[in-house]
């Protein structure tokens, strides 16, 4: 219960205040906070009173303050635990200290701290934290250092994932997650609001999902995120995308062209009107791929329109075109006014539906180079794709020039790596593409540098279809997707399986990293 009156507040608290009189000090060095009592008072409560809960006991919430007389904090603690709150004299110092230790706002090392469960203040607390009290709260903070921490890892993704007991922090490293903090529950209201506050959010719906963006700098360096929210069963997840605008200006051998299959890509580029084509799944590396493309292209002396959804990278002396559904612009309508706007190149994000599909291969027909992406597993996936999205063959043998599939592998590390012998899986699988026997390949032994996983960045690999007269006899009279294959390697195609083994040959990646993300396309 509540206190009854301000007499029984201050008698239970005393006038000793830093004196010591009616409360004895505590050394908080010794004292071990109970788990229940930490769900009581959540992270940004303490701080915001400087006070630490100990114990809970029935409905006496023991707590350390630096003045126990004071009765206006005491007052709004009981309102908010609806619990006879007990001061006990710590100093300042300590109680910082404490609560540093025990709600795991120190730094890297304490994301992973003690007590947090979900706080029984719950919702009313947070109607009224203001936007300025969350810009300058703990959560704000630990946002920040999850933030740094990421760009230091080379994180590519922030996922926010509430659980039961626990709040998981995961980094998306080279392809792969790997989880680095386990936050109390009590910091995620707080910090799914910092979140939606920098993306310019709706702060109060909590129940539809949600998309926004900001910048931040670290190590002087501006990073654009992109932002993504939806509720679960255990609250909100929070996925945050990091783009590194030093990414953006990477040329094609850097993105992983061996010089045969980048001569070979900018043959297609150098065409002055066709389509190219870009496929893989997500995240296989399909707008890098395409803006070092178009990097590549002379930027004065042609126009060169893009629409994209989302626009994620920005280049100077290119025309780029972001899709707003709510007014109107989709991939389509955009499309069809791009084409009067006198454009020599036009890039298309992605080709979605039907009509973007009938658009853009009308364009390549009608004299624009057309670079775009769409999603299949490999190159004649894509002839079948665009069969499937309603575009006639003798369009697509007309229009499209040249197809790339890719899959990002990862690299292995420079500065662990050593010769290992791989299993004979490896070993068959390299022989069967290479038809040569190998049984060492270089490995990453793992170190500080690539987070001890052997690999230290990725790569590209490829399988590139140049669209031949032969190629284009077979997609008119209807050839099925093996036999146009089995033409298109017979005129020397290279496979994306035999381009991963020969950069696993070169030292630069594993057999393992393409065995994993290019065999299941064979």
């Amino acid at each position: 219960m509540p206190y009854d009156n301000i007499d029984q507040m201050v008698s239970s608290a005393g006038t000793g205040g830093t004196d010591g009189k009616n409360v004895a000090k505590l050394n908080m060095t010794y004292q071990v906070p109970m788990p229940a009592a930490l769900q009581v008072i959540p992270e940004d409560v303490a701080r915001k009173y400087n006070i630490m809960p100990l114990s809970l006991d029935g409905n006496t919430l023991r707590v350390c303050m630096s003045d126990p007389s004071d009765i206006i904090t005491i007052e709004n603690l009981s309102i908010y635990t609806k619990k006879r709150i007990e001061p006990v004299y710590a100093s300042e110092i300590d109680i910082k200290e404490a609560i540093d230790y025990n709600y795991g706002g120190r730094g890297s090392e304490g994301m992973g701290g003690a007590g947090g469960g979900k706080s029984q203040i719950g919702g009313s607390l947070e109607e009224k934290v203001s936007a300025d009290e969350v810009a300058d709260s703990p959560a704000a903070r630990q946002l920040e250092k999850l933030l740094d921490e990421a760009v230091k890892a080379r994180a590519s993704d922030i996922h926010i994932e509430p659980d039961e007991n626990r709040v998981r922090v995961r980094y998306r490293v080279d392809g792969i997650l790997h989880e680095v903090a386990s936050l109390p529950l009590s910091i995620h209201s707080s910090l799914i609001s910092r979140v939606k506050i920098l993306s310019d959010m709706n702060i109060a719906d909590h129940r539809r999902p949600q998309d926004g963006q900001f910048t931040f700098e670290s190590d002087r360096r501006r990073i654009d995120v992109r932002v993504a929210t939806i509720n679960t069963v255990n609250g909100e997840m929070c996925v945050l995308r990091l783009l590194d605008k030093s990414m953006a200006a990477l040329s094609l051998p850097q993105i992983g062209f061996l010089q045969e299959s980048q001569e070979q890509f900018e043959k297609m580029l150098m065409m002055p009107y066709g389509m190219v084509l870009i496929s893989g799944p997500t995240g296989a590396g399909k707008t890098t791929t395409l803006y070092a493309a178009v990097n590549s292209l002379d930027s004065v002396g042609k126009n060169i329109i893009t629409i994209e959804d989302p626009v994620e990278y920005r280049f100077e002396n290119i025309n780029q075109i972001q899709v707003n559904i709510k007014a109107g612009l989709t991939f389509a309508s955009g499309l069809r006014s791009i084409v009067r706007l006198d454009p020599d190149v036009i890039l298309v994000g992605e080709i979605r539906d039907s009509e973007t599909a009938q658009i853009a291969v009308q364009s390549a027909l009608t004299g624009h180079l057309v670079l775009s992406s769409v999603h299949a597993n490999d190159t004649t996936g894509v002839i079948f794709r665009l069969i499937d999205l309603d575009v006639e063959p003798f369009l697509i043998s007309s229009g499209v020039i040249g197809i790339i599939a890719q899959r990002m592998v990862r690299r292995v590390c420079p500065h662990c790596a050593r010769k290992v012998t791989v299993p004979l899986v490896e070993q068959m699988a390299y022989e069967r593409e290479m038809s040569e026997s190998r049984s060492e390949f270089m490995y990453g032994a793992g170190c500080d540098k690539c987070l001890n996983s052997g690999y230290l960045g990725r790569t590209a690999i490829f399988e590139i279809m140049t669209i031949t007269d032969e190629l284009r006899r077979m997609i008119v009279g209807g050839a099925s997707s093996t036999d146009i294959r089995a033409m298109a390697l017979n005129q020397g195609m290279v496979p994306i399986a035999r381009d991963g083994m020969m950069k696993a040959r070169a030292g630069i990646t594993t057999p393992f990293e393409v065995l994993r993300n290019a065999y299941m396309i064979e």
